[in-house]
């Protein structure tokens, strides 16, 4: 039996340090690459990552780890098993990709293995593990703060199969595939109450329609009755559909500020993992003036909060309306629309009604909300004065956190202002 002096590197333990250090490793066809040529290829072609390791006794080496070697990363969107090291990499490369080219890419690069001759398929990672394991990589979580990775201590099984996986890829004698402790009954059955007790305290998961119908199934069907007229245009009996303009939700804005109220100023939030203002922290940043780093839960997908504006709205505060996704906008709502918050990666607005920058912010406020001191994306600086950039505080102590948010506020407040907001009906 290998010892744990024998087994290979933990490939996460040598992969996160990489990316701290700016130096990713390199794929490779050979585990000890002599010619440039086989350091140059791409994850369809190549069989190894080739680490750099510094060590203070040892001095510089490389480590190659086989791409199909499992890791500590326990995905179930790979069966509940552990996640390939080719996977874990090509997540992290796709780390700013939205979801549907993530998934586009994912099955272009599964395409190049099938057409290589490889067995091995990349795996798609679903959103939640997806941003966990890329937090994990980018040191944003302490080494035992992920839901998915395990400990080094309880991965030893998993690396000792690692080393059999080398040696096949090296070209070895194949791996004896058998269940361990079938031989002793007694074994076998403490290793089921093992896995009992460990699927008893397990987190329940619900798919789609559990979290959002509950357990309880729901019949909608009178529902869709009554209001198929309004939407069809017509009744079953064939009499004319009620008016919209009953209802003050559905009312375009000039008729909503005819009946007295007003329309509601609509702001967008980046939905991007790498925005330092997201849903569940938005609201504290907007309201309160602190900054607190965004949850990885899950948060609302709509939100609320008033503001007074003095030279729009001076007597009664305005209600401003917080959203990341515009996928079910009305038309009517982008008239509402008054400010973005962007990170300058323009998959932001693929669903908006303005696709081009210099579309979108001649109708609504950008706003770039980034770490003080850090360099400004250039895409952002060439969309010019349409859009501000606010700069906050990246050390602990939040008291300046104020003036950014005020400064926000009046880039808002002027852009209303030039909109025509406080005229009107507005």
């Amino acid at each position: 039996m290998a010892t744990t002096d024998t087994l290979p590197p933990d490939p996460l333990s040598l992969l996160r340090p990489s990316i701290a250090s700016n130096t990713l490793p390199i794929p490779s066809t050979d585990s000890d690459p002599s010619t440039s040529a086989e350091t140059n290829s791409s994850l369809a072609s190549a069989s190894y990552l080739i680490f750099n390791s510094t060590d203070s006794q040892t001095g510089s080496q490389h480590i190659a780890i086989p791409l199909s070697q499992p890791t500590r990363f326990i995905s179930t969107a790979a069966g509940s098993k552990a996640l390939d090291l080719r996977s874990v990499y090509f997540c992290w490369l796709n780390k700013d990709q939205s979801a549907g080219n993530y998934i586009a890419a994912t099955q272009t690069l599964n395409q190049e293995l099938q057409s290589n001759g490889k067995e091995e398929r990349v795996t798609n990672l679903v959103f939640a593990e997806k941003l966990d394991l890329n937090q994990w990589l980018a040191g944003e979580v302490g080494e035992e703060e992920s839901e998915f990775i395990r400990s080094l201590d309880s991965n030893k099984a998993t690396r000792a199969e690692a080393a059999g996986a080398a040696a096949t890829a090296a070209g070895g004698e194949d791996v004896e595939m058998r269940d361990a402790g079938l031989a002793d009954g007694a074994a076998s059955k403490r290793e089921m109450e093992r896995l009992r007790d460990i699927y008893a305290g397990e987190r329940k998961m619900g798919d789609r329609n559990t979290m959002l119908r509950g357990v309880k199934v729901q019949d909608f069907s009178d529902v869709r009755k009554k209001y198929s007229a309004l939407f069809f245009g017509k009744s079953r009996g064939g009499a004319p559909a009620p008016a919209l303009t009953n209802n003050p939700a559905l009312r375009p804005p000039v008729k909503a500020a005819q009946a007295g109220r007003r329309p509601e100023p609509i702001i967008l939030l980046s939905p991007s993992a790498s925005s330092l203002l997201r849903m569940p922290n938005i609201k504290s940043f907007l309201e309160e003036g602190i900054y607190t780093p965004p949850e990885s839960g899950t948060s609302s997908n709509i939100l609320h909060l008033t503001r007074t504006l003095p030279t729009v709205s001076p007597t009664k505060p305005l209600r401003f309306i917080l959203v990341d996704d515009p996928s079910s906008f009305r038309p009517d709502y982008w008239e509402r629309l008054v400010a973005v918050f962007t990170t300058g990666q323009t998959w932001q607005f693929k669903n908006y009604k303005w696709q081009q920058p210099a579309d979108l912010f001649s109708h609504a406020l950008g706003i770039y909300v980034g770490w003080k001191g850090e360099v400004v994306p250039d895409s952002v600086k060439g969309w010019g004065r349409g859009v501000m950039v606010a700069q906050i505080d990246k050390g602990g102590q939040r008291w300046r956190d104020r003036e950014v948010v005020e400064e926000v506020w009046r880039g808002i407040e002027g852009r209303m202002k030039e909109m025509g907001w406080g005229k009107d009906q507005r």
